[in-house]
């Protein structure tokens, strides 16, 4: 199964990098030989579509990628964000303005040692204070130039994206989407009506700490013992579903759960769990 990224047809389930540093996703991998395997080994089981960012670290998870996997399969979608940076401390800042996206997307490029990257999507912060039009003007003018061959949206409402699409072609959009946060669903038919590919950020629920309430979820534990496969496997599938425009990119830090997550594509729902999880 694929679905256009651009000028990209990838397969619905790629690989999310934001795991690959260290704590917090700051600083250098707990194991770095494992993080470089797990690369090597999604790229080996048909992986066509990795996110990243260079703020993921910072520049840890590009390094990785770069050391992995360059020179890179010419089928490789490389997708980055921009709009973010972190301090010294690790603390997640905005970097919103015009020139800032410019020198995010020229950092990527540098780290990854890639001419032109597959996409990038502005990643929209809260009380930026930057006009959103000379944000889209400053990703459009990178794609005419050659640095990224799509844009996407990161992070936005359904009106910002009407607002963006129609000014601009626009290839993507990342919001948070998963079994127990379905706020994002009407901008997901949006896309879908558009042939804009949707990438629901933390399918298996928030990464930072506190109660998973997706992989929780006794609905989703029931079907998952039910089906003999993992509630991430589960929850992963159940996500397909919602639309042929959605694009999974789960992350890990392991080869086991990388392998899973793949394996998740292959799974299909029975009518009864499907309603179930639909029901939650």
């Amino acid at each position: 199964m694929t679905f256009p990224l651009g000028s990209y047809p990838v397969h619905r389930i790629g690989f999310g990098a934001m795991q690959l540093p260290g704590p917090g996703v700051f600083g250098p991998p707990r194991d770095r030989t494992e993080a470089l395997a797990v690369l090597r080994r999604a790229v080996e089981l048909g992986v066509d579509h990795i996110d990243t960012a260079q703020y993921y670290g910072p520049a840890v998870a590009n390094e990785l990628i770069r050391d992995a996997l360059h020179p890179y399969p010419s089928n490789l979608a490389i997708v980055s964000k921009v709009g973010g940076r972190r301090d010294d401390q690790g603390r997640w800042l905005a970097a919103q303005r015009p020139e800032e996206l410019r020198q995010g997307v020229l950092d990527n490029l540098r780290t990854l040692r890639i001419d032109r990257l597959a996409a990038v999507n502005l990643r929209l912060m809260e009380g930026s204070g930057v006009d959103f039009d000379e944000q889209l003007d400053a990703m459009t003018a990178m794609r005419d130039e050659g640095l990224i061959a799509g844009v996407g949206l990161s992070n936005v409402t359904l009106e910002q994206f009407e607002h963006a699409v129609a000014r601009t072609a626009l290839v993507c959009v990342q919001n948070p989407l998963n079994l127990v946060d379905r706020a994002s669903q009407p901008l997901l038919r949006a896309c879908a009506e558009r042939g804009v590919a949707f990438v629901p950020f933390f399918p298996l629920g928030s990464a930072f700490g506190g109660v998973n309430r997706v992989l929780t979820n006794p609905d989703l534990r029931a079907a998952a013992e039910r089906l003999s496969v993992t509630p991430a496997q589960v929850a992963l599938a159940w996500t397909l579903t919602l639309g042929p425009n959605v694009l999974l990119i789960p992350g890990t830090s392991s080869v086991g759960h990388l392998e899973e997550n793949l394996a998740a594509g292959e799974l299909e729902l029975d009518e009864k769990t499907q309603q179930a999880l639909d029901g939650v």
